[in-house]
């Protein structure tokens, strides 16, 4: 496939996903391994992964880190900088245009109970991205206590995902110097 074809495809791929995707980054990184895993095929299921885990430690939006990190992959920093294009026009124009109707969208009764119906179905999108990402996880003892640990942290101690994010990031770089020694 040529390189305008694979850009073309990717931005339209991402502004797809982005304009009809409700409920934020992690229902999009399912919806991403779907489209460029599952039905293109332009990256690995493993390696989707690992560009997931990059987008959530990075700063800012996950559904932007994820169409950067996704974007790179497939077409270096021109795939990126399309990917990014695709995935935030259509929030931008759609905000734009809720905006300009604000008044009349927020005293719309139909439009509340659809949005009150759509927060059930991102609870479902987002528990299918947690379970995809528990059964392509590594299966040693190891990784299953840190994800425990890394749950039990924060939602019963309160800390803040930064810094668990952090501790994994040290404990990772210390485990891997561990495995080059050996």
């Amino acid at each position: 496939m040529r390189k305008k074809d694979v850009l073309f495809k990717l931005f339209y791929s991402t502004f797809y996903l982005s304009t009809f995707t409700f409920g934020g980054g992690y229902v999009i990184v399912t919806l991403m391994k779907q489209k460029f895993v599952d039905e293109l095929h332009w990256i690995e299921e493993d390696e989707m992964l690992d560009l997931v885990a990059i987008a959530q430690s990075a700063p800012g939006p996950i559904a932007i880190n994820g169409a950067i990190s996704v974007g790179y992959k497939i077409a270096g920093i021109p795939g990126a900088g399309i990917a990014v294009l695709g995935c935030a026009l259509p929030p931008l124009i759609i905000l734009s245009i809720i905006s300009f109707f604000y008044q009349m969208f927020i005293e719309n009764l139909l439009i509340q109970l659809l949005l009150s119906g759509m927060q059930a179905g991102v609870g479902a999108l987002i528990a299918s991205v947690v379970i995809d990402m528990i059964i392509g996880m590594d299966k040693s003892l190891l990784s299953y206590a840190i994800l425990i640990g890394a749950f039990i942290a924060n939602y019963f101690f309160d800390i803040n995902v930064a810094y668990i994010i952090l501790f994994c990031i040290l404990l990772g770089i210390i485990l891997s110097k561990r495995r080059k020694k050996a």
